[in-house]
């Protein structure tokens, strides 16, 4: 697998959605935290979500996750995305992006540049107890804080 790209803006200056479950009833949600690196000598994509967030109820029913990217033409779709929830209206519809199905039972998208499936490896509720003052009060003084999710990368398209 090779993946050329500024990992370190790519999260944060592109945004991505994270997708979990299948064409049949699956979730998405605009990303802009996460990471890329090795753990356990495999390629790994780290991302973030709240349990407040719909999405959660399915990264934590399902072994794998996608993690797609877009170009900025798909900026408005993202951030639609990344505002409404899934649990009140078919916001995916809604974003004009195409939902299509990625290998036998992942989801992934026609507009994506690039889409990385992931295998989940290892889950976590971040705490509070270990984080900077400033950052706890600044992302968690009213909502709890996010569960970090690792996936083995596993392919890309």
């Amino acid at each position: 697998m090779k993946f050329n790209t500024d990992i370190l803006s790519l999260f944060d200056k592109g945004w991505a959605l994270v997708t979990a479950g299948d064409l049949d009833c699956f979730n998405t949600m605009t990303i802009s935290w996460g990471a890329m690196g090795t753990l356990w000598n495999k390629p790994t994509c780290t991302v973030y979500v709240k349990p407040v967030r719909y999405t959660h109820e399915f990264m934590d029913a399902n072994d794998y996750f996608t993690v797609s990217f877009f170009d900025e033409k798909y900026r408005d779709a993202l951030a639609l995305l990344g505002t409404k929830s899934g649990r009140d209206s078919d916001k995916v519809e809604e974003s004009g992006l195409t939902p299509v199905r990625i290998g036998e039972n992942l989801v992934g998208y026609v507009q994506a540049a690039h889409t990385l499936v992931c295998r989940k490896i290892y889950r976590q509720d971040m705490d509070t107890a270990f984080m900077p003052e400033a950052e706890r009060e600044r992302h968690y003084l009213t909502e709890a804080p996010h569960t970090m999710y690792i996936g083995e990368i596993i392919g890309i398209g």
